[in-house]
């Protein structure tokens, strides 16, 4: 069950409802995986780090493929041979820029939710009581920060429709309606530019603060 901020339930999250389409990776096999496999959009969250963001939300549709599979399953992926998993990530095209890392960081992501929630991915938001319990449980997520939880958050509430009270202020800046922050934000090609511009924007902007910070150099005597 999915609620709306004053706690009604709104819709369904992926995989109990395949009218859900995203936009994210910009190919539509990889966007209809995502709609209806609540652990692809996991993997692909995961892998949304140091690559273009529609490369990472390619990768579960990739993945899936290699192994033989119109969908990705936890239980078999937390099992995989970790050598033979990576190859599946390392064979070209490469699944991430960093496909050894990533490719052991999934394995751990799946081995956590056999543990903690019996392979069942939605399970993670599924009966979530508020926003901040959910933020709390992705955070738990084996390779999911603070900002990378919120960040997924945004994305249940805002995409597909995931939504416990208190939802938007749990994802801080990126639960904002109207923003065009992260790939919460991204609903077709000119949503990807506004997103990819802001984030540019915003590298430049840290960037020039760290300059700014460091110590100039000491003149010469």
């Amino acid at each position: 069950m999915t609620t709306s901020d004053s706690g009604k339930e709104t819709g369904k999250g992926p995989g109990e409802n395949n009218a859900i389409t995203l936009h994210i990776a910009q190919n539509p096999e990889a966007d209809e995986l995502l709609g209806r496999s609540p652990l692809a959009a996991l993997v692909g969250m995961l892998l949304d780090q140091q690559v273009p963001m529609e490369w990472a939300f390619t990768g579960p549709y990739t993945l899936a493929e290699r192994m033989g599979s119109d969908d990705l399953d936890a239980g078999r992926i937390a099992a995989y041979d970790p050598d033979a998993f990576t190859e599946l990530f390392t064979t070209k095209p490469a699944l991430h820029r960093y496909p050894g890392s990533m490719a052991k960081r999934v394995q751990q992501l799946c081995q956590f939710l056999v543990a903690e929630y019996g392979g069942d991915a939605s399970a993670v938001w599924r009966d979530a009581s508020t926003g901040d319990d959910l933020l709390e449980r992705l955070k738990a997520l084996p390779g999911f920060g603070a900002q990378k939880a919120q960040i997924f958050l945004a994305l249940l509430g805002k995409q597909l429709g995931v939504r416990p009270p208190g939802w938007r202020e749990a994802a801080g800046p990126y639960g904002e309606a109207g923003s065009h922050r992260s790939v919460a934000d991204i609903t077709g090609p000119e949503s990807l530019v506004e997103v990819r511009a802001y984030k540019q924007e915003a590298k430049a902007a840290a960037k020039a603060a760290k300059a700014a910070k460091k110590p100039g150099t000491p003149r010469k005597r």
